[in-house]
């Protein structure tokens, strides 16, 4: 069996999986800045490329409905550029874009309109996890990034069928990544109910969740409370996404419980860093190694995938970059 030195050396690609609010970014962020890991943001991503057009789309639209004639002259005549500002650290510009459904003069989205979104979304994270090999790659050639982190969205679990041995998005995952369960317990679940409560965000929806929700509900979103909508849903999502997230790590994964991977006092959460964050999974992933045999093969099969990665690496050609 490998041991901890050894597997800790390996040319990793992680994918965190989990519900929003986890600490999968906190993770993520804390690699990236103590122990060069690419940090890989699917929502990151999501909007600077394959939502950027709408995003700004949307904006010019709410400028324009706005019936400034002088603002509205200058965006006609191209005098003044508009553009987000989306970085890992402000992903606003892409709940914003998302929107919630509800009464417009609340800030609500129509039917339709959220609906459009809604599969705009889920489009555009199903692209962004079928790129995550081309970034790893990518996070060697130009960083020299030996360790790659896919931060991926919570609803990573409704944009694929966690039973189909051949969906493409967990096809391309497994394929090139160890797929990380982060699994919340009792406490966790709470502190995520109760933010969801008081601050609650627009998020992506798995139609067979939010039709019966909408069902009789008025096209128009008129006289809904965006905010009042959503608050209710996000324990129902819970359970909702719980049972495939489970399905994904029990058949392509590994599972850690959140309190296996941080370390949560009575006031605030502890991030481990590089070294830690190798040692609590290694420990996880040999345990369930040694229970299962599937998940056996799993481990195996991910340390092969991890060293035909560095023999590659080791035999690129020197590129331009190195010789300058």
């Amino acid at each position: 069996m490998i041991t901890l030195d050894e597997f800790s050396r390996l040319h990793h690609a992680i994918t965190l999986l989990g519900m929003s609010g986890v600490g999968k970014t906190m993770l993520s962020k804390e690699l990236r800045k103590t122990a060069n890991w690419f940090h890989y943001s699917a929502d990151y991503r999501i909007g600077t490329r394959y939502l950027a057009e709408d995003i700004v789309d949307n904006i010019k639209f709410k400028i324009m409905q706005m019936e400034d004639p002088f603002v509205a002259n200058l965006l006609r005549s191209d005098s003044i550029y508009i553009h987000h500002n989306i970085t890992v650290e402000n992903l606003d510009p892409v709940s914003t874009f998302l929107g919630m459904y509800g009464d417009s003069n609340q800030g609500g989205l129509d039917k339709k309109t959220f609906l459009q979104r809604q599969s705009l979304y889920r489009d555009a994270e199903i692209g962004s996890m079928q790129e995550v090999d081309r970034f790893i790659n990518k996070s060697w050639e130009i960083y020299r990034c030996e360790r790659f982190i896919n931060d991926a969205s919570g609803s990573l679990c409704e944009i694929c069928d966690p039973e189909d041995a051949e969906d493409p998005v967990l096809t391309a995952l497994s394929d090139h990544t160890l797929i990380l369960y982060i699994q919340s317990d009792p406490r966790s679940e709470e502190d995520l109910k109760r933010r969801a409560k008081t601050d609650p965000k627009p998020l992506f929806y798995h139609p067979t969740f939010i039709a019966p929700v909408l069902d009789g509900k008025p096209d128009n979103g008129l006289g809904i409370d965006p905010l009042d909508f959503a608050r209710p849903l996000f324990p129902e999502l819970l359970a909702f996404r719980k049972p495939r997230y489970a399905t994904m790590a029990e058949r392509l994964g590994f599972t850690i419980g959140v309190s296996d991977l941080f370390f949560t006092g009575a006031s605030d959460t502890t991030i481990p860093d590089s070294d830690q964050f190798m040692e609590n999974i290694y420990q996880v992933i040999i345990a369930e190694a040694a229970k299962s045999e599937a998940a056996g093969e799993r481990l195996e099969r991910y340390i092969e995938i991890c060293k035909r990665r560095a023999d590659l690496r080791q035999d690129a050609p020197v590129t331009a970059q190195e010789i300058v």
